[in-house]
């Protein structure tokens, strides 16, 4: 169940992007530069328009759908108690490089480059 409605999530989140980016332009975006005169009222809605608000309320009902079968699926466990089950993983084996991360002794000879 929980798989059929993601992926229906999913075409409608893609739906709607593309609704979205087909839509023309209408100007004033956020606001911006609206002007006055006689364009302050909303203009008349769309086909486009009502097909991305049937997909944004399809959108959401998906995302509440999706938060309740998790929190149905989640019941009763605990983070903690998963990883108490969890098997630990071996620690990787040692190369032998880099094992030491201290800077050299004072006793150390440095470096020299030999001169062939």
């Amino acid at each position: 169940m929980e798989n059929v409605v993601l992926v229906i999530h999913l075409i409608l989140a893609l739906s709607l992007i593309g609704t979205v980016l087909l839509q023309r332009s209408e100007g004033g975006g956020l606001g911006i530069g609206g002007g006055g005169g006689a364009s302050t009222g909303r203009p008349a809605p769309t086909a486009m328009g009502k097909v991305t608000w049937i997909l944004a309320l399809g959108f959401i009902a998906t995302s509440i759908a999706l938060t309740i079968i998790a929190a149905e699926n989640a019941a009763g466990a605990s983070v903690v108690d998963r990883l108490q089950d969890a098997p630990v993983a071996d620690a990787p084996a040692s190369s032998g490089l880099g094992d030491n991360l201290l800077p050299p002794s004072a006793s150390d000879a440095p470096l020299v480059p030999s001169g062939n």
